[in-house]
């Protein structure tokens, strides 16, 4: 798989895991619809579907997510929430993803 097909599926990963769970916290915490929880537990179905779709052991594939995951969480902030991401947290998703890279891309036999 091309890194660019890796990442995008990396990102829709993270997209379905966030909305599955942002949805249900608009419920409890900002008082919104409980209808809000059908497409939560639909986009966390999407989530786990997506996770069998990548190329190589389940427990890599979570190690790399994260890293992806937290440039998505902050993308999130700042596009949904409102909040500008500080330098600081430009800086820790930078590493996350070099952190994904490395296991992702390193050599295997």
């Amino acid at each position: 798989m091309t890194l660019l097909k890796l990442l995008l599926l990396f990102g829709l990963t993270a997209l379905a895991e966030i909305t599955g769970c942002y949805l249900p916290w608009l419920w409890l915490k900002q008082q919104g619809s409980i209808v809000l929880l059908l497409p939560a537990a639909l986009s966390l179905l999407l989530f786990v579907w997506l996770l069998t779709l990548h190329p190589v052991a389940a427990g890599r594939v979570y190690a790399a997510y994260g890293g992806v995951y937290v440039v998505v969480a902050l993308l999130w902030l700042w596009l949904v929430d409102g909040v500008r991401p500080s330098s600081w947290d430009l800086l820790g998703a930078s590493l996350a993803l070099m952190g994904m890279a490395i296991i992702m891309l390193a050599p295997r036999p």
